[in-house]
């Protein structure tokens, strides 16, 4: 390192960032140090350093670049992605962990050396706005300028935040290597590891490049945060944050969080509303308020099916001049396609695969798609039209209403409010989703996915479900809870239109006013017929049929009960808070007498008879 970067760690006061950074040279034996700061120069060099070594490249847009990641490394890789801890740990679910007197010497033998011949990029972030009690500092070590490319859209520049640490070590760190590079693509990819240190607040991670795996501020950085939050009472959650737009003005704000692909980022993008963030948010009760903060200051979202008729704000952002990665998109003469763009692909050009055409095939005889299920842009929010007045608020926003979704084809209804708070932690607790391409493995499976966190948890599952509990008590505002599934199907076919989630939005945000009555359900509260078809009328310019109505909210309790089951199932044995049990037992009780008196599934019009 020289003299020049020297100072920039000197000037942080920080012993633990220069121990951390010391260790990391020593390990990683890189040829070059660059520390960035929040300047506009160091911006700008690592913008340039990503391009010079061609882990990105310029497309024909002002401000737009394509990043490939290896055909062997396009989600998040869930088996090599383990906790370090001292000893055993009840978790009451599958979590994926390493003592660390194994996994310390396994990751930093691979670590060793990761870094000869490159250059070492060390930068500071905030994970929450500027100047805010909600927010956790974090230090970044790669020698990948597309990771701290990435960062530096999705998260604040924190350099100055860490001189305001006062020499403090309550940060989190980050240690990562792209490894042996191929065409400028991780080859070890039967080495990678993602190893998250629980009781050093620190990240091992290598051999890849996919931003889910190598972008540790995200959802590395979220594991540890829920960690935190579990144990100060507080809430680190796998949720968008928007505001909701209803009448004379009124603005209210909704959490809500939805297993990858089931919604998440459209449901944040609604026409009409505003936009703080699409993906984790930090809770905390602040004088009898819930308050909440967007981690992030960009999107690092899925672009399949993002076209102008769904999605017409995003769509106008990524093809127009401004700062945006793509990735493992087609490109052909400089312009990125994408699935379900809305407009034909060419016959050839160059994906994720390497050389693409018209008919490739893999190694297996398989076609090749010319874009991935699962392939990514990188914007900031700020840079949408939608983007909310408050989302650098370092106070946060007060939130009224928490959703949870998933991806149910055949049980869940369009949208059910709950009967209590705890009834609504119940309900997202049991939260099921059907997988998609954001994972690797096999799509289609049902996963069960408590508060769509699943992935993430970091804590027991008794104690996460108990912190949720405890949470809602001694609030002079409680917010509603909600579910939401925009996958209904009947014969194959969706019983949704994908903009139909404005009107159950909407509806949500009207109940929080008491705008609407409701019919009351054994599985909750759903809305009833005559207000959404004057609100489909007024949103969608659409006719909302009876029919359409009996489809969509029939209550179908066979299924119910099925995934009831599943969730006796899924908790026997784990010694969960006692309010939890009471509202499982509860639900099925409610359900069962249900059947016995309607059937397996009831119109939502017998309800309107009580």
């Amino acid at each position: 390192m020289d003299n020049k970067n020297l100072k920039k760690l000197e000037a942080l006061k920080n012993p633990k960032v220069m121990e951390y950074v010391n260790e990391a040279i020593a390990l990683c034996k890189p040829d070059k140090v660059t520390v960035i700061t929040d300047s506009p120069e160091d911006a700008a060099y690592v913008r340039e350093l990503a391009i010079k070594n061609g882990e990105e490249a310029k497309l024909n847009t002002q401000g737009h670049t394509i990043h490939f990641d290896g055909p062997k490394d396009q989600g998040r890789d869930k088996e090599h992605t383990r906790y370090l801890v001292s000893k055993d740990i009840n978790w009451g679910i599958d979590v994926n962990y390493t003592l660390k007197k194994e996994g310390v010497p396994e990751i930093r033998a691979i670590v060793d050396g990761s870094m000869k011949g490159k250059e070492m990029l060390i930068s500071f972030f905030a994970l929450g706005p500027l100047n805010s009690q909600f927010s956790l500092k974090a230090l970044q070590v790669t020698d990948s300028a597309y990771v701290t490319h990435a960062e530096a859209i999705l998260y604040r520049s924190g350099y100055n935040e860490f001189k305001k640490l006062n020499g403090s070590a309550d940060f989190l760190y980050f240690l990562h290597s792209a490894g042996r590079l191929e065409n400028g693509v991780s080859m070890d990819v039967d080495k990678r590891r993602i190893y998250i240190d629980l009781e050093e607040n620190r990240v091992y991670t290598i051999n890849n490049q996919y931003a889910g795996n190598s972008v540790g501020l995200k959802k590395l950085a979220f594991r540890l945060a829920i960690q935190k939050a579990n144990n100060e009472g507080w809430l680190a959650e796998h949720m968008f944050l928007m505001g909701v737009h209803g009448k004379r003005g009124r603005i209210t704000y909704f959490t809500g969080a939805f297993p990858s692909a089931c919604g998440k980022t459209s449901t944040a993008m609604i026409p009409g509303q505003t936009i703080i963030g699409d993906d984790i948010a930090y809770l905390r009760k602040v004088d009898g308020k819930v308050r909440a903060v967007n981690v992030e200051q960009g999107i690092f979202g899925i672009i399949q099916d993002v076209n102008p008729r769904d999605d017409a704000l995003i769509y106008k952002a990524l093809t127009t001049p401004r700062e945006v990665i793509f990735s493992n998109v087609l490109i052909n003469s400089g312009k990125p396609y994408w699935l379900g763009m809305g407009m034909e692909p060419p016959e050839e050009g160059i994906n994720f695969a390497g050389k693409w055409f018209k008919g490739k095939t893999d190694a297996n005889g398989k076609p090749v798609p010319y874009a991935h299920k699962n392939a990514r842009y990188t914007i900031r929010i700020s840079e949408l039209d939608n983007a909310d007045k408050k989302a650098d608020d370092p106070k946060g926003v007060m939130v009224q209403a928490i959703v949870y979704g998933g991806r149910d084809s055949d049980t869940s209804v369009p949208i059910a409010e709950s009967l209590t708070w705890a009834h609504g932690v119940f309900m997202g607790s049991t939260v099921e989703s059907e997988t998609t391409a954001a994972t690797i493995g096999k799509e289609g499976v049902r996963e069960h996915s408590p508060m769509a966190n699943l992935d993430f948890l970091s804590v027991p599952l008794k104690k996460y479900i108990k912190n949720h509990l405890a949470f809602g008590k001694n609030l002079e505002v409680r917010p509603k809870i909600y579910t939401t599934n925009y996958f209904l199907k009947s014969d194959g076919k969706y019983l949704n239109d994908i903009p139909d989630k404005k009107v159950w939005i909407l509806w949500a945000e009207g109940r929080v006013h008491k705008e609407y009555k409701a019919l009351k359900t054994p599985i909750g509260m759903i809305p009833m017929y005559e207000d959404l078809k004057k609100m489909f009328k007024k949103e969608r310019n659409k006719d909302y049929s009876r029919e359409d109505y009996i489809a969509q909210f029939s209550l179908r309790v066979g299924k119910y009960l099925e995934k009831m089951e599943r969730m006796v199932a899924v908790f026997n044995g784990i010694d969960m808070p006692a309010a939890f049990s009471k509202e499982l037992q509860e639900q099925i009780s409610r359900l069962k007498e249900t059947k016995k008196k309607y059937g397996d599934i009831v119109s939502p019009f017998e309800f309107e008879k009580k």
